[in-house]
């Protein structure tokens, strides 16, 4: 690799070259305030190099982009991992997280996520979408004492395992098809006389089942709750964000190059449409809110395939809008649930929540407006994220989509209202839970700003994203 490949690849390289010094660091120096203050200040220096940096060359090996939508990732996966680590300092400190270890994993996450979201060949995506996940399956079993932690994480490891088989065999079904790993010549040659080859219709239907399970799509999401629910809920947050982000943020530059999708579509619409349904109905009946938050993940990951299966440019500004909206809401959210967890656990029951506005204010209004964005009420980051998704929908002609993701999301602020009305409506006390640390308090902060500036002023980083959208 050369030194302009170096330089162009410079933010991620600080991830995870970061990630390696200070797993060898804490193995000798075991100090968990550093380690994680030092982490987060890793995280903010990539973003910092991803945004003022700019790259010698466009495009690595062939492998990945480090042109502009490659750079935007970058950074906002580098501050996902900042404010991660932000919110799990105390969570770890009750629980004695080995502060190397964790701190690490967080990084080579991050590191993971760019690297998918810039991958121009199949090969990238591979390496991409395993190198975050080997980080995620240690990072969702990392709770030794939790009483689920360890059956997330052996879950999430076997569906993981087969997903990866189901990504390597689909990979090489198109490459036969197409002879060529690079994403625009396989995207080109695997269609003829306008219709998919057989090999590669194949391929792309192990590859969607594969993407399935990654960003839980139904009927490939039954590991969603059971994993949200024994996760730390620092690194829920991450894995409802992060994971599921760069996985849409790669199939953006995929579906820009593969506008046609043909024999797909009507299989496509199907997915959007079961998953927005079965995530809103499963959502319902739930009396533990991180399963409530992980069905309604569900739901929106049906709102972010219609607004790729719209296409066009307004369909991937959609899309991309959507992902950082819907990452910096799991972000706070999930925030929140982590810093009213003490030593003996995570409130996750709703009982656990009553009262909660009477006695902690900030963080139950905190959630109420995460709560109000992912239901897409105005003015919020959710509305204007789930209006150009349905919009972008409209246009294509997937009048039907839109309309049922309209019903599903009107049908889902019962469940995100019912909180909000045990927060601030209930006459039983409030339970002692953790104050919070400042810490948290501020990463909190910076979550319900961009929640609310993106609802009331999304303008800037809309032109933004329809400059560097493919």
């Amino acid at each position: 690799m050369t030194a302009l490949q170096l330089q162009a690849l410079l933010p991620i390289l600080i991830l995870a070259l970061g990630a390696t010094a200070l797993l060898m660091l804490g193995a000798w120096w075991p100090a968990r305030r550093p380690l994680f203050i030092a982490g987060a200040g890793l995280a903010l220096v990539a973003a910092f190099v991803a945004g003022a940096v700019p790259p010698a060359q466009l495009e690595v090996a062939g492998l990945f982009s480090a042109g502009p939508y490659a750079r935007f990732f970058a950074i906002f996966w580098s501050l996902t991992a900042a404010l991660t680590l932000l919110l799990s300092l105390r969570y770890a400190e009750d629980r004695a997280f080995p502060a190397g270890e964790f701190v690490s994993l967080v990084l080579f996450a991050a590191a993971g996520m760019a690297l998918l979201s810039a991958a121009t060949s199949l090969v990238g995506i591979f390496l991409g979408l395993e190198s975050f996940t080997l980080a995620l399956y240690i990072l969702i079993a990392f709770d030794k004492q939790g009483e689920m932690g360890a059956e997330a994480g052996l879950k999430y490891l076997v569906l993981g395992a087969v997903t990866t088989g189901f990504t390597a065999f689909a990979i090489a079904l198109i490459y036969v098809s197409a002879g060529s790993f690079h994403l625009p010549e396989a995207l080109g040659a695997v269609t003829a006389a306008g219709t998919l080859r057989p090999v590669a219709l194949l391929g792309w239907g192990m590859l969607l089942v594969a993407v399935g399970f990654k960003v839980s799509l139904v009927p490939f999401h039954l590991w969603t709750p059971d994993v949200y629910q024994g996760a730390p809920a620092p690194v829920t947050g991450l894995l409802s964000s992060g994971s599921k982000g760069a996985v849409f943020a790669a199939l953006v530059l995929l579906f820009a190059g593969f506008e046609n999708v043909g024999e797909l579509d009507s299989l496509l619409w199907m997915l959007a449409a079961v998953t927005m349904v079965i995530g809103t109905l499963s959502a319902l009946p739930q009396q533990n809110v991180k399963r409530m938050l992980a069905y309604s993940s569900v739901a929106h990951m049906g709102y972010v395939l219609t607004g790729l299966l719209a296409g066009g440019a307004a369909g991937r500004s959609a899309v991309v809008f959507y992902i950082v909206a819907y990452g910096v809401v799991s972000i706070g959210a999930f925030g929140v649930i982590a810093s009213c967890s003490g030593p003996e656990g995570e409130p996750q029951n709703y009982n656990d929540w009553r009262g909660l506005g009477y006695r902690y204010p900030f963080r139950a209004g905190a959630l109420g407006v995460f709560l109000f964005s992912l239901a897409g009420v105005p003015p919020t980051a959710g509305f204007i994220g789930k209006f150009g998704i349905f919009y972008a929908a409209m246009r294509a002609g997937y009048h039907w989509l839109a309309i049922i993701g309209v019903a599903a999301s009107v049908i889902s602020t019962y469940y995100y209202l019912r909180l909000v009305i045990i927060m601030f409506m209930s006459d039983q006390t409030a339970p002692d839970l953790h104050p919070g640390h400042p810490r948290e308090h501020a990463a909190l902060m910076v979550c319900l700003f961009a929640t609310l500036l993106l609802g009331f002023y999304p303008g800037p980083l809309l032109d933004l994203i329809g400059a560097i959208v493919p």
